[in-house]
C-alpha cells in the first residue's frame, strides 16, 4: 500500500518554524469558494483566459489530519492542502515548494495564501481551464480529481503474462 508523508513534512517543517497558525476545525470547502468568488469578481474577470461560464467548486476532504482538497475556477484547476483540526502549520515563504507523496503518487506544492483562509499549499492541474470544457463536467471533474488523489496507482508489468514460465511449470505438473 502508499505511503504517504503529508503528515510527516508538515511536522518537521513546524518543528524548524518559530510562528504557527492553526488547522480548520471544520471542512474549508465553503470558504475557499467564498474567497476565490472574491478573486474572480475583484482580480480575474478582465482576463482573456478567463471562463465565465465556469462555476467556482472546491471539495475538500480530510487525509492523514490535513484537509486535501481541488479546487476549480474560471481559470484553473488546483490540488489544495490546508491544516486539519488540530494542525499547527509554521509559516512559510510564498514561494517555497514542499514534495507530499500521496496515494496517486508525488506531487509538488508552492506555498500559497488566501486573506481569510491564510497560508496553504496548492498544486496548478490545469491552468487555464479549457474553454471548452463545461460546467457540470468541472463540477465532475473537481469530484473525480479528489478520489482520483486518493487512489492507489494502477500499473501493469512490463510484459503482461510470461507464457513460457506458465508452460514450464504446467509440464512439470503433467510429467511430459
Amino acid at each position: 500500500m502508499a505511503q504517504s508523508f503529508v503528515n510527516e513534512a508538515v511536522n518537521e517543517a513546524a518543528k524548524e518554524a518559530a510562528q504557527e497558525f492553526s488547522g480548520f476545525a471544520t471542512n474549508p470547502a465553503p470558504l475557499l469558494v467564498a474567497q476565490y468568488e472574491r478573486i474572480a469578481q475583484q482580480e480575474m474577470q478582465a482576463l482573456p483566459f478567463y471562463h465565465p461560464a465556469m462555476p467556482i467548486v472546491a471539495e475538500c476532504t480530510l487525509f492523514e489530519g490535513q484537509w486535501l482538497g481541488c479546487v476549480l475556477t474560471p481559470w484553473m484547476l488546483c490540488v489544495v492542502v490546508l491544516p486539519g483540526p488540530d494542525q499547527l502549520w509554521p509559516v512559510r515563504g510564498s514561494r517555497d515548494r514542499i514534495a507530499l507523496q500521496l496515494p496517486c503518487g508525488n506531487l509538488t506544492f508552492m506555498v500559497g495564501e488566501l486573506p481569510e483562509t491564510g497560508q496553504l499549499l496548492a498544486c496548478s492541474l490545469m491552468s487555464p481551464i479549457d474553454p471548452h470544457l463545461g460546467a457540470d463536467e468541472g463540477r465532475t471533474l473537481v469530484s473525480s480529481t479528489l478520489k482520483m488523489l486518493l487512489s492507489l496507482p494502477v500499473q501493469q508489468g512490463a510484459g503482461g503474462v510470461d507464457l513460457g514460465r506458465r508452460r514450464l511449470f504446467g509440464a512439470l505438473r503433467r510429467g511430459e
